[in-house]
Parts: structure tokens; C-alpha cells; sequence
């Protein structure tokens, strides 16, 4: 699967229970930026995905931006620099 968002919108590898997801989605939902949330316990091979990122750890959220490169719990600031980027 490629994971890789549209220009302007990010893709966010996420749980139900990650209290840092929720409140990056809720500031993504108030600055008006887009995202697919993907959670990882549900889709199978995105832990592992994460895992790979993340240096084996599965920590969320992860993001991943257009241009491929990807974050792991960026603040709001770090994911609009780098749509804007």
C-alpha cells in the first residue's frame, strides 16, 4: 500500500487509545489541514510500517508528508512548515 498523501494533506498512522493522536488531529481539524488517519492495530502491516520508521518502535502519531518523508509526533508548527515546505 503507499501511504503517501496528496500535496497539502498528510497521512497519520494513529491508535484509538493515543492520547498525542487526538490532539494533533483536533489541532490538524482546527488550522483546517487535511489527513487520512490510519490506525495501526486495525490495517495490517502499518505497525510494522511505523516500526520501520521509528527506529523498531511502534510510536504514533507518525506522519507521513506528500514528499514522502515522514515525523513521529510533530507538533502542528513542524507539520505546517513542512507542507509548506
Amino acid at each position: 500500500m503507499d501511504f503517501v498523501p496528496t500535496a497539502g494533506t498528510i497521512t497519520m498512522f494513529s491508535t484509538t487509545w493515543c492520547g498525542y493522536c487526538s490532539r494533533l488531529k483536533s489541532q490538524l481539524d482546527k488550522a483546517g489541514i487535511g489527513y487520512t488517519e490510519v490506525n495501526i492495530e486495525e490495517v495490517p502491516g502499518t505497525a510494522d510500517l511505523v516500526a520501520s520508521l521509528n527506529g523498531g518502535n511502534q510510536t504514533v502519531p507518525t506522519v507521513i508528508y506528500p514528499d514522502g518523508s515522514s515525523a513521529t509526533n510533530p507538533s502542528l508548527l513542524a507539520v505546517k512548515a513542512a507542507l509548506a515546505a
